[in-house]
């Protein structure tokens, strides 16, 4: 599993760390019971705070996507693929109707909109 850290991004750090975890997961990388990085361990990798690794892996389990288990380490948790799928298509939802709502608000159409994303994919996958 490779985690990009950007300086670029407005997200902090946890979040991005958290966001690569969350994807592998999502994607099938990572596995239920797969066995993740300690904290320590993480952090040195991605030159970060430790504190700043821990808080994505508090925020991770507090959303059932990982476990920790007290001395044996952080692994993957059992999860309804679907029901996390479901989850993540409702934020894309809602980011949706939030793009609409301010392109309408600057006199877009949804074809407009539409248009808009279809070139930043295209741009994207460059």
């Amino acid at each position: 599993m490779d985690i990009i850290i950007s300086n670029q991004d407005s997200r902090p750090i946890y979040e991005q760390v958290g966001e690569a975890v969350r994807c592998a997961i999502i994607s099938g990388e990572l596995r239920e019971g797969d066995a993740l990085p300690s904290i320590r361990g993480l952090a040195k990798d991605l030159r970060i705070s430790v504190i700043t690794t821990k808080r994505a892996f508090e925020e991770l389990e507090r959303e059932g996507f990982i476990v920790t288990v007290p001395g044996k380490g952080t692994f993957v948790s059992a999860l309804n693929a679907e029901i996390v799928r479901e989850r993540r298509l409702r934020e894309i939802e809602d980011h949706l109707r939030t793009a609409l709502r301010l392109g309408r608000s600057c006199g877009l159409t949804a074809g407009d909109v539409a248009g808009m994303v279809k070139e930043i994919s295209e741009e994207d996958s460059v």
